[in-house]
Parts: C-alpha cells; sequence; structure tokens
C-alpha cells in the first residue's frame, strides 16, 4: 500500500547557540515560522512537521532505531507493535507499508506492549530488519521494498549494523550480554555466524570499516568499547563518563578518528587516537538514545525525549570542540534521529504515531 501523508506544520522553530556548552533554553512552541531574518548570522531556520503512521493505536505506535538509506532516498521505520515496516521517500513523502510482521505482548518493568520490528541497517541492495516479537532478522529488497530470507536468533535483537567490508550484520543482543553476527554474503538470505559473549549488555553501535572496528557499549558498565572486525576480539574500554544511565548511540567521524557518544543528556567527543581521552561534550538536554552524524557536515542530531527538544550540533575536529547551532522543540517523548545529507533529520514519535520532520525553511 502506497500513500503519500503530509501533515501540516506543527511549529516553526529557531534557535541560534553559538555557545558550545548546549544549555540555551529552547523558545516555546510557536504555530508559524519565524523569519529567517530574526534569526543571528549562522543561524539555521528550522521548522518541525509530522508524518502520520498508518495503524497507530491509542498508545501510538512503538519505536527505537530508524535507518535512512541514502543511495535510495527513503527513513525505515520499523514500526513495532502496527507490525509493519514503512518506508519515507524523502523526497516526496510518499509512505510505503510493508506489512506482515510478527508482533507479541511482552512485559517490561510492569507494563505490557505489544512488540515488532524495531531496527534496521542498510546492506548492499538490502535493508535488514530486526523484530522483537520472533528474534529475527529479515532482508527486504530495498528497490522493490519485497520481503527476503530471515534467520532466526537465540536471543531478542536490539540494534543492528551493516557491515561490508565482510559482507556481515552485527547485531547488539542485550538480554544475554552477547553480539550476533550474521553472515551476508548473500545478502537477500542472511544465516547466524556466530555470538559473541561479552562481560557487559551492549548499547549502541557504529563501525569504522577502513580501520576494522565495530563499536558499542555497555549500558550497564559505562563503557564504551571497540572490536576487531577480523578477530572479533575486544581490542580497547574507555570510560564515557555518562553515569549510571550508561551510554546509549554513538556515531564515528571517520577522517578525525574521533568518536561521539551520547550519554542520557549529553554527549561527548571522544578520542580514539588517544585511549578514548575526551576532546568536546555539549549538554542536550534529558531523554537521549540513538543519535544521528552527518559527517560530510560535521553535524550531530540529539533527540532529548524528556526534555521535548532537537539539538543540532557541529563537530570541529581540528579545534575539539562541539557546538550547538540549533535546538529545535520537537515532542514528548521523540528521540533517536537520522539524518540526510541536506541536513534534514527524522525522529520517532511514538506516542503520536508520527515520524517528526525537522527540516530547513525553504
Amino acid at each position: 500500500m502506497t500513500t503519500t501523508l503530509r501533515s501540516p506544520v506543527l511549529l516553526g522553530v529557531i534557535l541560534a547557540a553559538g555557545c558550545s556548552n548546549g544549555h540555551s533554553s529552547p523558545p516555546s512552541m510557536a504555530k508559524s515560522e519565524t523569519p529567517a531574518a530574526a534569526l543571528p548570522p549562522a543561524a539555521p531556520a528550522l521548522a518541525v512537521r509530522g508524518i502520520d503512521l498508518p495503524g497507530a493505536t491509542a498508545d501510538g505506535v512503538y519505536m527505537d532505531y530508524l535507518a535512512y538509506d541514502r543511495a535510495g532516498h527513503r527513513v525505515w521505520v520499523p514500526a513495532g507493535n502496527t507490525g509493519s515496516v514503512d518506508v519515507i521517500d524523502t523526497r516526496s513523502d510518499t509512505l510505503t507499508r510493508i506489512d506482515g510482521f510478527p508482533t507479541a505482548e511482552m512485559e517490561r518493568r510492569g507494563k505490557k506492549r505489544t512488540v515488532g520490528p524495531s531496527s534496521a541497517t542498510v546492506g548492499d541492495g538490502v535493508v535488514y530488519v530486526g523484530n522483537r516479537a520472533d528474534s529475527k532478522v529479515c532482508a527486504i529488497d530495498a528497490a522493490t521494498l519485497k520481503l527476503a530470507g530471515c534467520t532466526q536468533l537465540a536471543s531478542m535483537p536490539d540494534g543492528l549494523q551493516y557491515v561490508a567490508r565482510t559482507r556481515e550484520v552485527w547485531v547488539t543482543t542485550p538480554r544475554d550480554n552477547t553480539v550476533t553476527i550474521l553472515d551476508v554474503s548473500d545478502p537477500r538470505t542472511p544465516k547466524a555466524k556466530t555470538v559473541l559473549h561479552l562481560e557487559g549488555q551492549p548499547e549502541g553501535f557504529a563501525v569504522d570499516e577502513p580501520r576494522g572496528v565495530f563499536y558499542t557499549n555497555f549500558e550497564d558498565k559505562d563503557r564504551t568499547l571497540t572490536l576487531d572486525l577480523a578477530s572479533k576480539q575486544v581490542t580497547r574500554t574507555w570510560e564515557p563518563h555518562c553515569g549510571e544511565d550508561g551510554p546509549k548511540g554513538i556515531a564515528v567521524d571517520h577522517a578525525s578518528n574521533q568518536v561521539l557518544v551520547a550519554c542520557a543528556d549529553h554527549v561527548v567527543v571522544l578520542d580514539a587516537e588517544h585511549g578514548g581521552a575526551e576532546l568536546a561534550r555539549i549538554d542536550t538536554g534529558d531523554g537521549v538514545d540513538d543519535i544521528g552524524y552527518v559527517e560530510a557536515r560535521h553535524e550531530v542530531f540529539v533527540g532529548a525525549a524528556r526534555a521535548g527538544k532537537l539539538t543540532v550540533a557541529r563537530l570541529d575536529p581540528a579545534a575539539h570542540t562541539l557546538t550547538a547551532v540549533a535546538v529545535v522543540p520537537t515532542a514528548d517523548g521523540a528521540r533517536n534521529a537520522v539524518a540526510t545529507e541536506d541536513g534534514v533529520a527524522y525522529l520517532t514519535d511514538a506516542r503520536e504515531g508520527k515520524i517528526l520532520v525537522v527540516e530547513p525553511v525553504r
């Protein structure tokens, strides 16, 4: 089923942040866009709108990780309790629903909820989707959007990361302190390959293929670690000093070999060349999980769910600074941004069953 869904502009939001500590307060939510002329120099004019997801219930749509296919100009939205994966064309807003995925009712922290597809990663002509309901990872043809092969995991998948260098998909499976590696040498037929047993709960994922490194965190131990892609062994362990909530998402600036690690209310930049030393940090508001990074723009997009705002910050690898360029009010619970090469961010708004789009005012 293909539909075009355009929600009206939710709010016009601009906040230039010429400081590097991210302490500026967001403006109140407005109904119309603020003219660019009212902004300080170099502050981007951004507006927020929503794209409604089909099948939303009164509880919304449970979402976790999004994926952006830069070649196909599509955002992939595993839409949990709806039993579908929704694919948004970033050029037209056309939404295509891929349905038929299993769902299951589970209890977490004393509350029952329905889970289903929850994570995705873009591979070689396919997109891999992890499903918490049946602990499977399935391949979907990136062009036709048709389901291909699936493989069963021994543990529930969390995050997925495609690794072109080894033709593998690395899957964080934190419930049993493991990372599960899939063989995708035949892209349409993923197969379980090996399970790496770790000393903590892996959370977050990133890959530096030229250096042969996979990154993850131990959320329960406040550690960031690297694994060698060839030997599958842990090679380095760093302390991001995130606190008791632990580290969340990760992104890599490959040219400078600097690593951005998301904590619950801030982002730190670690120096991979010098033992993970902290180079910079920025406060973002509470409720951060995954982060989006566009390396060509040196911009990181950080959705703070509890603070209800998106921070766009620019990394200067040479000066070792991370500076906010915009802070945008979004919605309570909005998080896990991915961003396009044009600096357009997509965030989950699970409670309202929407994807929020934060984009430059044209």
